[in-house]
């Protein structure tokens, strides 16, 4: 059975193991920045992902695939629809679709392995959404089997320094340690 397109934009995007599109209005930008902490030895790897469609599409319907792919600690989601449609009477609709929260178009899985936070100005179709990772395994942070070196003293600190990093990356602003 072949979805309808309604039926594809009411449900969260897919997580498919190769994925394949041509942008016909449509474009992706993406802005990398790599950065190192200057003591603490701490590197982090932010990238920008600009997803912009035009039509049936939504860019919305990327955001569970481009999750995944990336496996984020922390994702910022800025979505804004700019401009209008016309229907067949001429009539402007600046929003052809129903929204209150980004987060209603994330796979449950997405939904329950982060915080998020929401600031939206609906007047203005501004949506906004701000997601930390909820737990994390060292092991996945440190090259090689550094973590088997460590006693658990050790471990404990350099969780928490890691923690404390994404703490500050998803406030944006600096915390005292």
């Amino acid at each position: 059975m072949t979805p309808t397109d309604s039926q594809i934009e009411e449900s969260p995007g897919p997580l498919p193991e190769i994925i394949l599109a041509h942008l016909d209005k449509s474009h992706i930008t993406v802005h990398t920045y790599p950065e190192i902490h200057p003591v603490d030895g701490i590197a982090t790897f932010r990238v920008d992902i600009d997803v912009s469609t035009c039509g049936v599409i939504s860019p919305l319907k990327a955001l569970n695939f481009l999750i995944h792919q990336f496996d984020s600690d922390i994702v910022t989601v800025d979505y804004r629809v700019r401009g209008f449609t016309r229907d067949v009477e001429g009539k402007k609709h600046f929003i052809d679709h129903e929204i209150n929260s980004i987060q209603n178009y994330l796979s449950e899985d997405t939904r329950d392995a982060y915080q998020m936070t929401d600031v939206n100005v609906y007047q203005e179709n501004l949506f906004h959404t701000k997601m930390l990772l909820k737990n994390f395994e060292l092991d996945n942070y440190l090259f090689g089997d550094a973590t088997s070196n460590l006693s658990s003293e050790q471990r404990a600190q350099v969780t928490e320094r890691v923690k404390h990093e994404m703490l500050e990356i998803f406030s944006a602003r600096n915390m005292p340690s």
